[in-house]
């Protein structure tokens, strides 16, 4: 398979990355990452690349490993040090279900797609970088998430500087992307906004519409975000493209048996 043909090449010529069109929405996409944390890229895919990607997720969907629990927005064991109201003690539920790189086959619409270099070239420049890499996980690398009813993703912040995802089918009821952009920085984790944002506090939230085909670059580090409850028979489908701006960057074994169920070197 062709990576190229599953894109929207009229729109987005990424084979031509210094053309005027391609340089345009480049420019576009990298001021919205740095006004807002993340820029979103619609009709990313052509209509027959999309249908490919969605029967593709919907094949792999039936693999996915569930993992459910209570989780921080921090992504960590608390330290006792924190009082229990603290925003960094505070657990919520989460529950969702997840494909690994080495489940997708080589034949995968998907993987043929994150496995492009004219994609990694792409985002790279939407970020301001010179080049990305691979996440160099067997299993983080690539996934595909699936949330069915019940499912969720509490608040929290990544611990990568950026993820790249791929709408591909949204739930019947729910699934959210909500975000508070550029909550935190290096100097302050304004944990007094975090904890309102975790007791329910919405004016600074935002809500990125679930709109398959919508590729979405996100600078999740700084930016405090959340999947909200899944409703109905239909499961939300994300593709998640792990890439870093270093080479060799992989997961724990812990963070992968949290994850995947299972451990690979």
């Amino acid at each position: 398979m062709i990576a190229a043909s599953l894109v929207d090449a009229q729109r987005y010529p990424l084979e031509r990355i210094e053309a005027a069109a391609c340089a345009a929405i480049v420019a576009t996409a990298r001021r919205q990452i740095e006004r807002e944390g993340f820029a979103e890229i619609p009709q990313f895919l052509s209509a027959d690349g999309l249908q490919r990607c969605i029967d593709d997720a919907r094949s792999l969907a039936p693999l996915a490993y569930v993992s459910r629990g209570r989780g921080t927005a921090y992504l960590e064991e608390p330290s006792d040090a924190w009082p229990r109201d603290h925003a960094r003690a505070r657990r919520d539920p989460y529950a969702v279900g997840v494909v690994a790189y080495d489940q997708f086959p080589a034949t995968s619409a998907i993987r043929t797609l994150y496995e492009w270099p004219a994609l990694m070239r792409f985002v790279a420049a939407t970020l301001g970088l010179d080049a990305i890499h691979h996440y160099a996980d067997p299993l983080g690398a690539l996934n595909l998430a699936v949330m069915n009813a019940g499912d969720e993703l509490q608040w929290h912040y990544d611990q990568t500087d950026f993820v790249v995802s791929l709408a591909l089918q949204g739930a019947a009821d729910g699934g959210d992307f909500e975000v508070v952009p550029n909550l935190r920085t290096s100097a302050d984790e304004r944990y007094d906004v975090v904890r309102a944002v975790l007791a329910g506090e919405r004016s600074r939230v935002k809500r990125l519409a679930m709109t398959p085909g919508t590729l979405l670059v996100f600078a999740g580090r700084n930016s405090l975000h959340r999947v909200s409850p899944i409703g109905g028979d239909v499961p939300r489908l994300v593709a998640l493209f792990g890439y870093d701006a270093k080479a060799g960057v992989r997961s724990t074994p812990h963070l992968q048996m949290k994850r995947y169920g299972r451990i690979k070197a």
